[in-house]
């Protein structure tokens, strides 16, 4: 099992002008926030709570779809 985080408000994030900040969750579209350390915690003890899951990559990132470069 993997988790593929998003944008989570991190230290990093907590450094960054506000303007930024309020640029970067825009494009969030639900919810419309960063994630929070505990979601990420609680998703990998619902990964590690349940058997049946297995290798599987689990997007954990607000519907963020970054566009192509």
């Amino acid at each position: 099992m993997a988790v593929a985080p998003g944008l989570f408000h991190t230290p990093m994030m907590e450094g960054l002008p506000e303007e930024v900040t309020a640029n970067i969750t825009a494009n969030i579209p639900f919810p419309a926030r960063l994630g929070r350390p505990e979601e990420y915690a609680q998703l990998v003890g619902d990964i590690i709570g349940n058997p049946y899951l297995n290798g599987s990559v689990i997007r954990l990132d607000g519907a963020v779809r970054l566009p192509p470069r």
